[in-house]
């Protein structure tokens, strides 16, 4: 089973969040008895979709958007991406968080075109040390603490979801 895990991060971050699922999955699907090849890939890189069995696409969030390569990737293989299993996440909100609040804008638009099984929502990175400017100027002006937000467990076990979710679909395949 070949596997693209797609992102779009600005710093490292939601990258390092698309890694860690690239690798419970696999383990999943490891566990399950079933051969996998999982690439993690950034979203403005991607030229194909041709040859993978799923796809999780996932996106940073800046102030309340996902970044313009992972919108693209969805928007330029929507058709594609319609006849796969696909998940979506998305990372960026800092500090104490409200899911209805803190959802981006347009993720719900991207689950629906692409037909996605599931939408998550984690927590993001902030170093503002790795901020530019006008990124640190922004991140000043709202009063948000540095921090690691990211919940590992949680993304872990998501990414070990998908991976059982696949290894059922492959296992009930191969007895057809």
């Amino acid at each position: 089973m070949k596997i693209l895990v797609t992102v779009a991060s600005r710093h490292g971050a939601t990258r390092e969040i698309a890694e860690n699922i690239a690798t419970a999955a696999g383990s999943a699907l490891t566990d399950a008895g079933v051969g996998s090849r999982i690439e993690v890939c950034d979203a403005s890189l991607v030229t194909s979709v041709e040859g993978y069995d799923a796809v999780v696409l996932g996106s940073a969030v800046y102030m309340g958007h996902w970044l313009e390569p992972a919108v693209k990737f969805a928007e330029t293989f929507v058709d594609e991406l319609r006849g796969l299993p696909v998940w979506v996440f998305s990372s960026g909100p800092v500090g104490e968080r409200d899911q209805q609040a803190d959802e981006p804008a347009g993720a719900a638009d991207v689950v629906m075109r692409l037909g996605a099984r599931a939408h998550r929502l984690f927590g993001g990175k902030l170093d503002r040390h790795a901020l530019h400017l006008p990124e640190r100027a922004m991140v000043a002006a709202l009063r948000v603490q540095d921090g690691d937000h990211r919940d590992w467990p949680s993304i872990r076990a998501w990414g070990r979801e998908i991976g059982a979710t696949l290894a059922v679909t492959e296992v009930a395949g191969s007895r057809s």
